[in-house]
Formats: structure tokens, C-alpha cells, sequence
């Protein structure tokens, strides 16, 4: 198996591409070994030392260190983790393990709420996939969408500038009912 590697623009973050299949459906984001229990795969990334943050995606797998670890150290006990995960087999979450974008939240009958997911779905989520993360919509009220940025986005220095420069005038652009794009506070 035959692993690559990419950087992402949040220093603290790599992208793997194991090159199969990690996740057919949506996206699972770790902030923390607690909220790994549902996935073998990332406890595994989290049991070395300095990893603290796993986010799953449909090809991808990033990892976040802390700043007291050098990648040329972590690089290859990932890799060996997740190298190890694959070539036995191991699920990649537990059956009952829940996905992002799979919870009840916001109203998806509202005409303008399908337009701007469409749009996240078409044109965002690619490009932010690309960077080793995610962009999750969480509501809109009042003119406002909120969104949730995860994976290597999340805590990339540059998710303000992506999230006001180029979500919301994007939106702003192809919906008039759009104002403002805030990340989501909850």
C-alpha cells in the first residue's frame, strides 16, 4: 500500500491519501480521543503521541499536531498507522457511528437553504476537500449562514479570509437573500 502525503495551508495539519475508499459518505471529524470511540481508525492516530485531531474524509485522512511535535517525527508513525489499519482490514467507523451532515439540523425544504447547499456542494467542499477538510452548513436565519469548518480547515490561519472573501461572496453573489456567512457557534 502505497500512502502519499500532502501539506495543507494549516501548518499543524497533513493530508493522507491512502488511495482507497476511506469514508463512501460524508465526513467525521475527531477534536479529541473521546470523540474517536466510534472510529478504530482514529483511535489508532490518536494512541501517538502528539496527534490531536483526526479528520476522515471521502479519500483522505488528516491529521493535526501539536505544536510541541515536528511532522519529520509524527510523519511516520502515521503512516505506519494508518498502513497498518487498511492491510487488516479494520473498519474505518463503527456501524453505528453517526457522520457529519447526517444529523437533524437545518430545514432543507426552504428553497434558499437547498440553493446554498447546492452551492457548498458543487463548488466549496471540492476545493476545501482538496486542503484536507470539510465545510459543514449549520443554519441560516435572518440573512446569515453558518457554517462549521473542519479537518484542516478548522484551525487554519487563512478559514476567516475563506469563509468572508470567498464563501460569502460567492453565496452573496448567486443568492440575494444571503447577507453574511459566520462560522457556526455551535
Amino acid at each position: 500500500m502505497f500512502i502519499q502525503s500532502e501539506t495543507t495551508p494549516n501548518p499543524a495539519t497533513l493530508k493522507f491519501i491512502p488511495g482507497v475508499e476511506v469514508l463512501a459518505a460524508g465526513s467525521a471529524d475527531f477534536q479529541n480521543i473521546g470523540a474517536a470511540q466510534d472510529s478504530p481508525l482514529a483511535l489508532a492516530l490518536f494512541d501517538i503521541e502528539g496527534v490531536t485531531a483526526v479528520f476522515l474524509g471521502k479519500d483522505f485522512i488528516s491529521v493535526s499536531k501539536s505544536e510541541m511535535i515536528e511532522w519529520q517525527i509524527l510523519k511516520p508513525a502515521v503512516l505506519g498507522a494508518i498502513m497498518e489499519h487498511f492491510t487488516r482490514g479494520l473498519p474505518v467507523l463503527n456501524n453505528e457511528a453517526e457522520l457529519d451532515g447526517e444529523e437533524d439540523g437545518p430545514d432543507f425544504s426552504d428553497p434558499v437553504v437547498q440553493q446554498i447547499q447546492e452551492l457548498l456542494d458543487t463548488r466549496v467542499r471540492p476545493a476545501v476537500a482538496g486542503d484536507g477538510g470539510d465545510i459543514v452548513f449549520r443554519g441560516f436565519e435572518e440573512g446569515i449562514v453558518y457554517l462549521s469548518m473542519q479537518g484542516a480547515c478548522a484551525g487554519c490561519p487563512s478559514s476567516t479570509a475563506t469563509l468572508k472573501m470567498g464563501i460569502e461572496n460567492m453565496l452573496r453573489h448567486f443568492i440575494p437573500e444571503v447577507q453574511e456567512v459566520r462560522p457556526a457557534p455551535y
